[in-house]
């Protein structure tokens, strides 16, 4: 089997996964409140996900390293499948609760370990094959959430739960049909413990931990543009539901379109100079977007969209490509661990300091803050 058709059937099996889950995300907050009568219950959708993708990267990673990575993305995908069953049969708040904490364990391996395995089939592009990947994710997302304006407007239920879950059984069999394991041995490693101190050692070892901090960033600004700057929207630009529909489509399409051509850009320029771009891209489209008023907002904030989507392929490769194979799905780990953290985080600390500074203010620290990170990022130590 060629290493190119692993890439298609990857991209494709994720691409399919994601048209499922944007299809339930809209769904999941209304079926909460029809089944508690009340709004508490909301916030924790975000938090049964984020908790388990968090705490458990590293155990993937690691064991995905060790026993190899297909069968962990099979396992994702029907773990996914069967998320959906849990959903469609849910009867109280607890049990959606449960099926979002057991969506967040199978999204790892198709988060975290389908790059790895990219970065050792393609060890030449791994920056353009990741980058095909990632904006596959979001393309499928992207037509989720389309299909759903359609799709609740003809199904009155939960059905589309049962379309979510054979989402993610078709994704297992086209991994199982047609992707290849990566062509490194594993066996030799079953016999090495788990030993988080040699991915730590690693870590250490880049001597650039300014690239740690500004995942985070990424990942806290990616929550951000999902939760807060939908909300600042609404209520302080007075933008429609549909305007701000628009908004969800543009930074998925601009996360999409940037990692493909930016995958492809930072296997020919740099790791670096493709971070820094994409990092630029940010400050400038976030610092100016509060002081905007109509269809700048978009062009702002698209741009701001396509510098995350530059600044994650590069950063992922860049932490792919220095450690050995026998580390890369657990480096792969300690990239979303890092995202998940400032996703978890960054969000609500910026919702609730919106209220006190006032956004426009922010908004404007916000991007001081990614700066700073910047040039942090640019003082790289000597060799």
């Amino acid at each position: 089997m060629k290493s190119g058709t692993s890439s298609v059937a990857l991209c494709a099996a994720v691409f399919i996964q994601m048209i499922g889950v944007g299809l339930i995300v809209a769904l999941l907050p209304s079926r909460v409140i029809h089944l508690s009568n009340s709004m508490d219950y909301v916030g924790y959708i975000a938090s049964a996900f984020a908790v388990p993708f968090v705490l458990f990267q590293l155990p993937v990673g690691r064991l995905g390293d060790r026993y190899g990575f297909k069968i962990f993305l099979v396992g994702g995908y029907i773990i996914s499948c069967l998320t959906g069953l849990v959903y469609f049969k849910a009867e109280n708040v607890l049990s959606i609760l449960g099926g979002r904490a057991l969506q967040g364990i199978g999204e790892i391996p198709v988060w975290a370990l389908a790059p790895a395995l990219l970065s050792l089939l393609y060890r030449n592009s791994k920056g353009e094959a990741i980058g095909k990947y990632n904006a596959s994710l979001h393309l499928g997302l992207t037509v989720g959430s389309m299909v759903s304006i359609y799709v609740y407007t003809v199904w009155s239920g939960n059905e589309a739960f049962l379309l979510y879950a054979a989402t993610g059984l078709i994704g297992a069999m086209i991994v199982v049909l047609f992707v290849k394991e990566p062509t490194h041995s594993v066996k030799g490693l079953k016999k090495d413990p788990i030993n988080y101190s040699r991915i730590f050692q690693a870590l250490k070892e880049i001597r650039r931990p300014a690239i740690y901090t500004g995942i985070g960033l990424y990942g806290g600004a990616y929550g951000i543009f999902l939760t807060v700057i939908p909300g600042v929207l609404l209520r302080e630009k007075s933008f429609s539901q549909s305007e701000v529909a628009l908004f969800f489509a543009l930074f998925y399409i601009a996360i999409s379109i940037s990692q493909v051509l930016a995958g492809k850009f930072s296997d020919r320029r740099g790791r670096d100079l493709t971070m820094y771009i994409g990092l630029i891209l940010v400050v400038s489209g976030l610092a100016p977007f509060m002081w905007l008023m109509g269809k700048w907002i978009f062009v702002f904030l698209f741009l701001a969209s396509f510098g995350l989507g530059m600044f994650c392929v590069s950063s992922l490769a860049l932490l792919n490509e220095a450690v050995p194979d026998s580390m890369k799905g657990s480096i792969s780990g300690v990239f979303y661990l890092l995202w998940g953290i400032g996703y978890f985080l960054l969000p609500p600390l910026m919702a609730n300091l919106g209220g006190f500074l006032g956004f426009r203010m922010l908004f404007s620290t916000f991007a001081a803050v990614v700066l700073a990170g910047l040039i942090a990022l640019a003082l790289k130590p000597e060799k």
